[in-house]
């Protein structure tokens, strides 16, 4: 497959050096992208570079994915207003294993296929280089009016509220266009990716090849992503959406991606799954036929969430959103996790009930009105059973007088009350 190709319908490049196209047809090229260890989970807006390095693999090259420990020290000035906090070691090394174990679900590390994936960390060949030595090898083959012409740092330089930019900050694109070297020399590497905002970093890094060994590399970056009506991408009210399950479980993730809009859902369904492009437009088209049914939505949905967690994880977020928006049954409520089950009834009002009352039986009507006030009076409550519209567990209450023991419990703690179509209660035994 022609990876530029394969990007450039995906609509995944912004910016590419020429030649770039022509060396990778060329024969099998390493490439790299680099990834900020600053958490111990990457987040969906990681997303874009590790299925760079995704495409890359399964074009037949070999993708370098760069933990930068030695740059997490200091911190990129690109498109920031700010310095970030700095790391010890100790937690760059954490950060980077959690990484690696996710970056493993997409590229592969471990086989015997010639362009099998590496992982390196800039810290492993940052921590022993003197700065005198620095700056005499590397220092002195850029100059400060080639890096001030840099976006990211004429930007912060220009900001009406900038406090300026500290050194530290301003020989960043320096240390990255080290890297770039170190790989070129090391592994070979001939091509280094990101995001459109790196790309002044990354051409430092090419012009350091050439001044420093007279080599040829080359840049290709791929644009931000956006939101279709401005807001950034990966953001939710509670913060980031992360691919580790203690940050973002499965289910609020499999949600993320099935409530995008319809014109975010067909970009990111290219940008962010494998499917192919006959795949995508017989979905586009189904998705234009008959947009309630959100056809895009669900299998955006479907691929990110196997991909990143499991086909178990997307099954039991699938059957968590019926329970709510479809026609569920208890069975269905019993087989998702309490984690999950807590989260698909977050903001739901909650009721205690007493646990040895319950085991001795008690009757719905008594049960829904004086240990649990889902309805006002017994007489609303017996009105609205007789129509129809009273629900324990998602099983309709054929009977206000019927007797609820804690046979009924869903793993062995709560009840879930149903007053019409839309009104929920959970009812917590103790």
């Amino acid at each position: 497959m022609n990876f530029v190709e394969e990007l450039r319908w995906r609509g995944m490049i912004q910016d590419i050096m020429p030649g770039t196209e022509e060396q990778l047809l060329k024969e099998r090229t390493s490439a790299y992208i680099g990834f900020d260890p600053t958490a111990d989970s990457l987040h969906i807006g990681h997303l874009v570079g590790v299925m760079m390095l995704k495409h890359f693999q399964r074009a037949g090259h070999t993708p370098i994915a760069l933990i930068g420990g030695a740059t997490g020290m200091i911190g990129d000035p690109s498109m920031k207003s700010s310095e970030r906090n700095l790391l010890d070691e100790a937690t760059l090394r954490h950060n980077q294993n959690g990484m690696k174990a996710q970056l493993a679900k997409f590229l592969d590390f471990e086989s015997d296929i010639p362009n099998k994936a590496l992982m390196v960390n800039n810290y492993d060949w940052m921590k022993d280089y003197g700065f005198l030595n620095f700056i005499r090898d590397i220092g002195k083959h850029i100059t400060v009016n080639y890096m001030m012409a840099k976006d990211s740092v004429k930007k912060r330089l220009s900001g009406e509220s900038s406090e300026g930019m500290s050194f530290t900050e301003f020989s960043y694109q320096l240390l990255q266009g080290y890297d770039f070297l170190h790989l070129y020399r090391e592994k070979g590497c001939r091509l280094q990716m990101g995001g459109s905002d790196q790309w002044g970093n990354i051409t430092t890094g090419t012009e350091l090849i050439r001044r420093k060994d007279g080599g040829e590399a080359y840049a290709l970056t791929c644009p931000l992503i956006t939101k279709a009506d401005g807001g950034k991408f990966g953001k939710t009210e509670s913060g980031n959406v992360w691919l580790d399950r203690r940050y973002t479980s499965p289910y609020n993730f499999y949600q993320f991606w099935l409530n995008v809009s319809d014109a975010d859902a067909e970009k990111y369904i290219k940008i962010f799954t494998a499917l192919s492009k006959d795949e995508i437009s017989a979905l586009v088209a189904e998705q234009q036929a008959a947009p309630h049914l959100r056809p895009l939505q669900k299998r955006l949905a479907e691929e990110v969430t196997v991909m990143v967690h499991s086909r178990e994880d997307y099954d039991m977020a699938v059957n968590a959103s019926e329970i709510l928006f479809g026609r569920a049954t208890s069975d269905a409520l019993r087989k998702i996790d309490e984690e999950t089950f807590l989260q698909v009834f977050e903001g739901v009002p909650q009721f205690t009930i007493s646990k040895a009352k319950l085991s001795e039986g008690i009757k719905a009507v008594d049960l829904l009105t004086e240990e649990a006030a889902v309805f006002p009076s017994k007489g609303e409550m017996r009105k609205t059973t007789q129509a129809g519209g009273v629900s324990i567990n998602k099983d309709k209450l054929e009977d206000f007088d019927a007797t609820i023991n804690s046979s009924f419990l869903i793993g062995d703690k709560y009840l879930l009350a149903q007053r019409g179509k839309k009104n929920y209660f959970l009812l917590i035994a103790e």
